[in-house]
């Protein structure tokens, strides 16, 4: 039987499960933003490219359900049974469930020791670390304290909580921070910031490596990935993951075009783009 046209629109902002009805509902409710104010059905049936008569039935479904609530001017927004179940989330989740996999994951593919660094009044402590498979490595373990001022790590921590000023107003642009001997002169590191709901900092994901293995070349190789990785978890954690694969995408159009032009002076290569070499 042919549907009816109604039924063979697909949803926007949604990836079809196969299930129209779930798919159109989960449209309605991800059609809410943090700084919205209520939405009418006509907002609603642009943002998610549904028929009023198709909203008007699935919101007073999601409304019986407390998953949205009808105003009395006739607008919608997000009811308490989002928050209930925002609760039940938090209750059962742990960081490391969704960290400590794409840690692995990232390590093994660039060889190089993974860090998760996480601020702490004046400094910044290594939450979790995962250990290179090199000989010869970065020595920074679980629970080490370090500097906020000085490595990537901590530029990111400082850069996301609104440090003014440069290199800061650059990271925040770029999303990454590369650091070569800044607060180790044996020790590179490259660095990018990890966001949950709100876009709240939670963290900073970083590469670590010996300089003498990780130069400026090696870590824009790894920059995009590393963008890559810590927007994935920040979708993984509800955050908004698209600044980061936005600069992704960039840094890695620009180092395309970078190396090609890079040239040897004095023995090393020439870094270009880097936020700070030491």
């Amino acid at each position: 039987m042919a549907r009816s046209s109604d039924t063979a629109r697909t949803p926007q902002g949604v990836t079809s499960s196969g299930i129209d009805v779930l798919d159109r509902a989960a449209s309605i409710l991800f059609a809410f933003r943090r700084n919205d104010e209520p939405l009418t059905l006509t907002e609603l049936s642009v943002r998610t490219g549904l028929y009023k008569s198709t909203l008007s039935r699935l919101a007073q479904a999601l409304c019986h359900h407390q998953l949205l609530i009808r105003r009395d001017d006739g607008r919608f927004w997000i009811g308490s049974a989002a928050m209930h179940l925002s609760a039940v989330y938090e209750a059962g989740f742990d960081l490391r469930d969704i960290l400590l996999p794409a840690m692995k994951e990232l390590s093994a593919e660039t060889g190089e020791a993974v860090s998760f660094h996480v601020r702490e009044r004046d400094h910044r402590v290594c939450l979790y670390r995962i250990a290179s498979r090199h000989s010869i490595r970065a020595e920074v373990q679980q629970g080490d304290t370090q500097p906020l001022e000085r490595g990537a790590g901590g530029r990111v921590l400082l850069a996301f909580a609104g440090e003014p000023g440069e290199p800061y107003d650059t990271v925040r642009s770029r999303y990454v921070y590369l650091s070569m001997g800044e607060r180790d002169r044996e020790t590179s590191g490259i660095s990018a910031p990890v966001f949950r709901v709100g876009q709240e900092l939670v963290g900073a994901l970083g590469i670590v490596g010996p300089s003498a293995r990780m130069g400026m070349e090696e870590m824009e190789r790894y920059r995009p990935r590393l963008l890559d990785f810590a927007a994935r978890v920040t979708k993984a954690l509800g955050g908004d993951p698209e600044p980061l694969l936005a600069a992704a995408a960039i840094n890695a159009a620009s180092e395309r075009v970078d190396i090609g032009r890079r040239e040897p002076q004095d023995g090393h290569p020439e870094a270009s783009g880097q936020t700070q070499e030491n």
